[in-house]
């Protein structure tokens, strides 16, 4: 079966403490649960593999499409340095709660310690209550010696930055840096593959057995990067029907496409890679081979590398995220990230 279409695939729910109901309300995910908080779109993590949901590949999970279509689907190389390894993970996220605050170590510590990659991650806020904030770095430069006295002060918030945000915002969130999604605020988030997090303070809060949650405070100390920036929000243009870069690491690309009543020809020629569309509003119509495939507010679709040309089109104003892997990226040339091709 050839790779000609937009590959959708079960969204896997997360039940978290801060969770709540706008997967569910505003986005269609399926669950009568009220404490839903994320919903992993993509994911190649060990135990919650994602399957496909559609078309002539239903039923296969992300793990057969890469070890049957390798190149095809990944890019070539792409797949010559990830091998079986999907390198994103792709989720939207409902902190009905504040989540902790928290940082993600960077690769070689992940390697390391874990055998991971560490986790580099940007958030695209979808709505925000009002009030609605993140927490990302620090007001100014600091240290161990600082950090640690407001973090067993329980204080930490006088030495973190806490920005009030809206529909549209981003943010770039490198190794190291701490963050946490604010109570109120539904985002997408593109990172590594990876769920490595180190926790460092939790609100001081119980789960409904009374529990407290892990906290990584050790582990953290030698992760946090504790220079601070004048302004942490990503800026970027917003033209009607124009594709515009947000974000470009060496981990992932990220660029952002409204689309106003028209159709676009989408040509990917260019790239040695899969791309990735998240519907952040509206709906679209994606047209390859003759075979069209709507995308919903909330939805997420694969495009393999190997299918390169396809038009989007939408009837009302719709708004893409599309990620991909720039294949002359550093990452591709870091030995760290050469692995093994086994098959889980």
């Amino acid at each position: 079966m050839s790779l000609d279409y937009p590959i959708k695939f079960h969204p896997i729910l997360k039940e978290k403490i801060w969770g709540g109901e706008k997967l569910v309300q505003i986005l269609n995910k399926k669950s009568t649960r009220d404490d839903i908080g994320e919903s992993w779109e993509v994911s190649d993590i060990k135990g919650d593999m994602s399957v496909v949901a559609n078309g002539k590949l239903k039923g296969f999970s992300l793990q057969d499409l890469m070890v049957s279509y390798r190149g095809d689907l990944l890019g070539k190389k792409v797949f010559s340095k990830f091998s079986y390894n999907f390198p994103l993970l792709i989720k939207y996220i409902d902190a009905k709660e504040a989540l902790s605050i928290q940082l993600h170590p960077h690769d070689t510590l992940a390697k390391e310690r874990h055998n991971s990659f560490g986790k580099t991650e940007m958030w695209y806020v979808m709505q925000a209550d009002k009030g609605g904030d993140l927490i990302v770095g620090f007001k100014k430069d600091s240290d161990k010696q600082t950090y640690l006295h407001h973090l067993e002060n329980k204080s930490l918030l006088k030495i973190l930055n806490v920005d009030k945000v809206k529909k549209g915002d981003v943010y770039f969130i490198p190794t190291g840096r701490v963050h946490a999604i604010g109570a109120g605020v539904m985002l997408a988030e593109i990172q590594q593959t990876s769920d490595i997090t180190y926790r460092v303070y939790d609100w001081d809060r119980q789960d409904k057995y009374g529990n407290y949650r892990d906290l990584h405070t050790d582990e953290a100390l030698d992760a946090i990067d504790y220079a601070a920036l004048e302004d942490y929000k990503t800026t970027y243009q917003k033209e009607n029907n124009k594709t515009t870069e947000v974000v470009d690491c060496k981990y992932f690309t990220t660029n952002y496409l409204p689309i106003l009543a028209k159709k676009i020809k989408i040509d990917h020629s260019d790239k040695d890679s899969f791309v990735i569309y998240m519907c952040v509003h509206g709906s679209v119509q994606f047209t390859c081979n003759g075979e069209k495939t709507t995308v919903e507010k909330g939805e997420t679709v694969l495009i393999p590398a190997a299918l390169k040309q396809f038009s989007i089109y939408s009837r009302n104003k719709a708004e893409l995220l599309e990620v991909y892997i720039n294949h002359e990226s550093p990452i591709l040339k870091d030995p760290i990230f050469e692995k093994k091709e086994t098959k889980r």
